[in-house]
């Protein structure tokens, strides 16, 4: 298998969100969400592979990490 950045996603609740990606991307989080999956299941929709993306991106921000310092 893969080895990607993101895990297993959790069994939350999905929280619907509008927003709108360039085609590219959305292929990208299609492809994605196909090789996240498990084997012999659907992939895993596009809108739950953002907010896990969104948040390891800014867990592994060391600029961000250091300006959040900074400012407290």
């Amino acid at each position: 298998m893969t080895k990607l950045k993101l895990g297993p996603l959790p069994h939350d609740k999905p929280v619907k969100v509008t927003v709108e990606l360039p085609a590219q991307l959305h292929r990208s989080l299609v492809d994605y969400g196909s090789l996240l999956s498990e084997p012999g299941n659907p992939p895993i929709d596009p809108v739950r592979l953002i907010v896990p993306m969104l948040e390891r991106f800014i867990a592994t921000d060391r600029g961000f990490a250091k300006a959040r310092r900074a400012a407290s």
